[in-house]
């Protein structure tokens, strides 16, 4: 199944980086999996948050193509367990035709129209963690995910 993540900024922090590739690389053993990133908007300090969801939105949305299944990462999306999350996929899976796409917006979230983009919003936790923290979480809880999925003996119960 072909698998795509769409990030909003590049991770900076190159300790988070080197390990959320390092899942993204692990995870190519089982998914097409892919990552596209929004590139930091310009003059964005003088811009409100409305204006900055609203234009890093247009971004996203011309990363989509038709028959894409949208997941937003969104705190108030649905939480799963990693088993959950594991039914979750492989029931994708087994009936996606297009593309799974997960989004991680920026700090302030998501335009309306992103929103309206989506079929389904899952969120990692009730608490906040930063964005760049995010990906590494989201990734390696796909991987983790995948393994359980295979019978492979990374995650225990």
């Amino acid at each position: 199944m072909k698998t795509l993540l769409i990030l909003v900024k590049k991770t900076t922090d190159p300790h988070i980086s080197a390990l959320t590739e390092e899942y993204v690389g692990r995870l190519k053993h089982y998914l097409t999996f892919d990552v596209a990133v929004v590139p930091e908007l310009k003059n964005n300090k003088k811009m409100s948050e409305e204006q900055q969801k609203q234009l890093e939105g247009e971004q996203i949305l011309r990363l989509l193509q038709p028959g894409d299944h949208v997941v937003l990462l969104d705190e108030r999306g649905r939480e799963l367990r990693s088993v959950e999350l594991a039914d979750w996929m492989a029931n994708k899976m087994n009936t996606l035709s297009h593309r799974l796409v997960f989004i991680i917006g920026g700090p302030y979230g998501f335009s309306d129209d992103v929103y309206a983009a989506a079929q389904q919003k899952l969120s990692l936790s009730k608490m906040t963690f930063s964005h760049q923290m995010v990906r590494l979480i989201f990734v390696e809880q796909l991987y983790r995910a995948m393994t359980i999925i295979r019978g492979e003996p990374y995650h225990h119960e």
